[in-house]
């Protein structure tokens, strides 16, 4: 079976909602996936602009430790117990919605989950993207992604 991520709330090459736009709404999105490799332990999941005028991209969410048993999130849900949102490149952990500069042209909006060999990966909420993607590099089984994009008219 291929591991599948699905959000109920934008379909794949979609513009986000309003809901997942920082000014917004600001709420994460229903994610659902299926298909995880023998051998997982954990789950993890990111939001990552790679067209942010940064020469970096920007994190805009990093969540991980969320038990193998959990396949799905509301919207805007409490993560399980045990799952950690580490620090976004707004500064603090925690969902941050789209937000590019405006007539920057559109972003893209990376959604991936991680199926990971271990229960626990070692990060806090006060870790960067990079260091939940070090993190990962070591102990990603497979991911799944989906992608929306958003553009900030400055209407």
């Amino acid at each position: 079976m291929t591991f599948t991520l699905t959000s109920a709330d934008f379909q794949d090459g979609d513009v986000l909602p309003d809901a997942q736009v920082y000014a917004k709404g600001n709420i994460a999105p229903q994610l659902s996936w299926a298909g995880a490799p023998e051998g997982t332990k954990s789950f993890a999941i990111t939001c990552y602009d790679p067209d942010a005028p940064t020469g970096s991209g920007f994190w805009h969410w990093t969540v991980a430790n969320i038990p193998a048993e959990v396949t799905e999130l509301a919207a805007g849900a409490a993560l399980p117990p045990g799952a950690v949102e580490g620090r976004t490149d707004f500064g603090a952990p925690g969902f941050g919605g789209a937000a590019p500069p405006p007539g920057h042209g559109p972003h893209r909006y990376i959604f991936t989950v991680f199926a990971v060999d271990t229960d626990r990966l070692d990060v806090t909420p006060d870790n960067s993207g990079a260091v939940f993607g070090f993190n990962l590099h070591f102990h990603t089984l497979a991911k799944a992604s989906i992608t929306a994009t958003y553009e900030n008219t400055g209407g």
